[in-house]
């Protein structure tokens, strides 16, 4: 989210453009698969260029990231490279989130007078990181030298000879400043306390972090130092135009920083142990316990590296330059930083409703910190293939926080919904999750709390009621429901048919085949919001007209991108779409427009750096040109992924952006949402082998693999000629051998006609109203209701969407997002009938009778006006057959 538009333009120099048509030489001897990934992190890659990815310590998913801010501090991150002077090592980042978020507890070493709005000045020269290690050597002569692990981190600081050498804690220094802070000194080695921040992007949530510290030497004082005011900052074109529900806390004074001081005269060093817990400060001194028993800097810096090593060493990639080693396992690292552990080593952690919970049996942990508009396209597959037991409790923790607030985690920061972003991301992050090997949640609940979302209005889908009727959005809709940041119609509206995919994918493999049916047949809803006389996705106004003075390079009626970008998102059928614009070569005509430039621009061009346009490329595989998907992909890995500082573009969004290269790198990219379908590109590197969920390995060889050569001329699948664009989906689950033998020059008609699935189904049947056989009487969901229960009544007919009605394959029949219900399926004589949320139950099943009657096979009743009223408002119930006009009803 909150994209910075790429200064990256397509070099002229041509990468593609060597004279023969023939495989690259193969290098002597197979590849060497590297064994130490974690020693070629660069976590400095995405600190600049506002990818605002962070440097400092972490482990895995941990909730400690002991990093350095510095004076820009564009958002989550905390750390601008160009900068020249540090803030303070905060204990908790996030990964280019796109507003300001955590940078909780800033520690500043100094020397001499304490000023708690002190910064040092430094050199890159002086400065490293690695995976779960970072150092600096600072101006002032104090050497900073930090690591973590799952809960804590430990701090070596150096300093010069002074009897003023100083930790300031600068307590009101978080991101977005904090609105409450305690401190309190428990002993001479011993300090705790707390703050109170949040509002991230303007939303009213607030969390509590604990912390406690420990020395492994007496300080020799303590004290108070004025603290500046901090505001907390609105980022210009980081809210999307869209304010969140509640504005920014005000400016927060203090209390004044606190600090301790060390006389450094004799001993140099003072080491430092850090908890930290969003429970008590109690949690805290039992989390640094855990994870720290002694003051050993060496050993929890090598636990660190190794934990790394074990989660980077399930891909080992072989050949690459030494520069694109780095890249690759820099991105799978920063793929694995979030969603973080939040609860306690004794499983505690604060739930959604406020409250202190316990892990559920069976569980390790509660995840926080989700970006879902963001991560459900790349890093939720991504995390699943890689560390499915964490990925399990991860979607665990989704379901939980669905338990305790209410509605799957949109964009949630620690235990609180900012509703940042549109769409419902929780549907495909799960449905993600379980295609590609992460089992370890309850599906069931899982299932029922994306289908319980996706038919019930909620703040995820405000504009539910819509997608039964009219079938889309309307555009001239109000732009900014206050509950929840929905704007954008246009692209909200495909952010919710690619979540009703991604609940049908999840419910047919769950073998729930009346779901899967109804929400693929609803996904298909994106048709209504395409115009074939333009060829756009365009907005739509509630008379069904499309809107006027539309421009494709406009971004009015979406979200942080236009509908030349967006015109593509279907991922989930492209040859739909290709069919509603003519035939494959009109959107090979788009797409060669729109990826004719990864630069932003003027809206006509697609933006590489942002995640709708991530799975253009990919859509040349559909169109019988994979050859343009070879080519486009490895021009965007060279010219956006460097080895540098700049070298990722946009905000890494918690690991999103990365992700893609991780995908891209291995030669293929997860495509549809909830299903484990791979589209081809081709390999970076000479070899992978990924160990997946299951065990087995998936293995992929290209002895000629370079980078002038991403042209394939021929593949193999276990052995067998393969001649098709997509990856078998057993590979993700059985594995297999992938090889290819690849080349500087296209070859055009390698898998041409072997396309990746796309899923077209028919759209839900529009009955329109049920009309009763009382003359002018229809069947009406009482005031376009929208609550479980509201009555079914008669009504006098008229073309609201509380009269219009929708046959779903399970026998349901369905208005305003809800069902058809006998009121606690009932089977006596007059029990009332309502609307209801969709539960597949008896109660909802409605069959075709005798004279137009309406059976409900439970109870063997039809559906009844009592009393044949022709009073508006009179509610509807079961009653006898009789084959009176009071129960025929038809259907217009």
């Amino acid at each position: 989210m909150g994209k910075r538009r790429l200064l990256l333009r397509l070099s002229g120099a041509g990468l593609l453009a060597a004279a023969l048509a023939i495989p690259v030489s193969a290098p002597a001897g197979a590849a060497t698969l590297v064994s130490d990934p974690a020693s070629l992190v660069n976590p400095f890659i995405g600190t600049s260029n506002q990818a605002d990815d962070f440097p400092g310590a972490d482990v895995p998913f941990g909730m400690v990231q002991w990093s350095p801010d510095t004076p820009s501090r564009p958002s989550g991150g905390g750390y601008e490279y160009n900068d020249n002077s540090i803030t303070g090592f905060s204990l908790t980042h996030l990964s280019g989130p796109g507003c300001g978020a955590d940078g909780d507890v800033p520690i500043l070493p100094t020397v001499g007078g304490v000023d708690a709005g002190a910064k040092d000045s430094f050199s890159h020269a002086n400065e490293s990181g690695t995976a779960g290690y970072y150092s600096v050597g600072l101006d002032n002569g104090v050497k900073t030298e930090l690591t973590a692990a799952l809960r804590s981190g430990m701090a070596k600081f150096t300093f010069p000879s002074s009897t003023q050498s100083n930790l300031v804690f600068k307590l009101n220094g978080s991101q977005n400043g904090t609105s409450d802070q305690t401190w309190n000194v428990v002993s001479p080695t011993e300090v705790s306390g707390s703050v109170t921040s949040g509002h991230f992007c303007g939303a009213g949530f607030t969390y509590t972090l604990y912390f406690d510290l420990v020395f492994d030497r007496p300080f020799a004082t303590s004290g108070t130092a004025a603290a500046p005011a901090v505001t907390p900052k609105a980022e210009p074109g980081k809210l999307h135009g869209q304010a969140a529900a509640a504005k920014p806390a005000a400016p927060a004074a203090g209390p004044a920083s606190s600090y301790v001081r060390f006389d450094t005269t004799s001993n140099p060093t003072v080491q430092a142990q850090v908890g930290v817990s969003y429970v008590s400060v109690a949690n805290a001194v039992a989390n640094r316990a855990a994870d720290l028993p002694s003051f050993d800097f060496a050993g929890t810096k090598q636990a660190a590296h190794e934990s790394w090593n074990s989660m980077l060493g399930r891909i080992q990639v072989g050949g690459g330059t030494a520069a694109q080693q780095r890249i690759f396992y820099t991105a799978l690292y920063h793929s694995l930083l979030h969603p973080n552990v939040f609860s306690d080593s004794n499983g505690q952690y604060i739930g959604f409703d406020t409250k202190v919970h316990t892990v559920a049996s069976g569980h390790k942990a509660q995840y926080a910190n989700f970006s879902g508009w963001d991560i459900y396209r790349t890093q939720a597959q991504l995390s699943a293939l890689v560390a499915p037991a964490e990925t399990g409790d991860i979607a665990q923790s989704m379901i939980t926080d669905y338990d305790q607030g209410g509605t799957l985690p949109k964009w949630a920061q620690n235990n609180g919904e900012t509703d940042v972003m549109v769409g419902d991301p929780a549907a495909p992050i799960l449905a993600n999750y379980y295609a590609f090997g992460a089992r370890g949640f309850d599906t069931a609940a899982a299932l029922a709390a994306m289908e319980h979302q996706a038919s019930e209005p909620n703040n995820d889908r405000p504009w539910l009621t819509d997608l039964n009727s009219p079938g889309y959005i309307p555009g001239n809709v109000d732009s900014n429901y206050e509950c929840c940041n929905a704007y954008g119609p246009v692209s909200t509206q495909l952010e919710y048919d690619s979540a009703d995919f991604a609940v049908s994918a999840f419910a047919g493999a769950l073998g729930d085949t009346a779901n899967q049916a109804f929400y693929a047949g609803r996904a298909q809803n994106w048709k209504n919001t395409f115009n074939p006389a333009s060829g756009f996705m365009q907005p739509k106004d509630s008379s069904g007209a499309w809107s006027g003075g539309f421009d494709p390079k406009s971004q009015s009626g979406f979200v942080e991108g236009t509908s030349w970008q967006y015109t593509g998102m279907v991922p989930f059928d492209v040859a739909g779409l290709a069919k509603a614009r003519g035939g494959n070569a009109s959107l090979i005509s788009y797409l060669d427009s729109v990826l004719s430039d990864f630069h932003y621009g003027d809206g006509s061009k697609s933006d590489l750096g942002n995640e709708p346009s991530l799975e253009l490329p990919w859509e040349y595989d559909y169109v019988g040109q994979p050859y343009k998907t070879q080519k486009v992909v490895r021009q965007a890995q060279d010219q956006i992924w460097t080895d540098a500082p700049g070298g990722l573009a946009g905000n890494d969004d918690l690991g999103a952006m990365s992700a893609w290269y991780v995908f891209s790198a291995l030669g293929f990219y997860p495509m549809t949402p909830g299903t484990a379908d791979l589209a081809l590109g081709s390999p970076l590197f000479t070899q992978s082998v990924t160990t997946l969920p299951s065990g087995k390995t998936l293995t992929v060889n290209a002895p000629t693999a370079a980078d002038n050569a991403p042209y394939v001329q021929s593949a193999t699948w276990n052995g067998g000629a393969w001649n098709n664009a997509y990856v078998p989906t057993s590979a993700i689950t059985a594995g297999g051998t992938l090889a290819f033998t690849l080349g500087t020059t296209a070859n055009t008609g390698w898998a041409a006609s072997g396309p990746p699935p796309s899923y077209e189904s028919g759209s839900l049947p529009h009955l329109g109203t049920l009309k009763s056989g009382i003359a002018g009487k229809c069947a009406d969901v009482s005031n376009s209701g929208t609550a479980s229960p509201t009555k079914v009544q008669v009504y006098t007919c008229n073309p609201t969407g509380a009269q219009q009605w929708y046959a779903a394959p399970d026998g349901s029949l369905q208005a305003e997002g809800g069902c058809l219900d006998v009121s606690n399926s009932g089977t006596a004589e007059d029990t009332p009938v309502q609307r209801w949320h969709c539960n597949g139950s008896v109660a909802q099943v409605w069959q075709p009778g005798a004279n137009g009657s309406l059976v409900n096979p439970n109870s063997g009743r039809c559906l009844d006006d009592p009393q044949s009223s022709t009073v508006d408002g009179t509610q509807l119930q079961i009653h006898t057959c009789n084959g009176t006009a009071a129960q025929s009803w038809a259907h217009g």
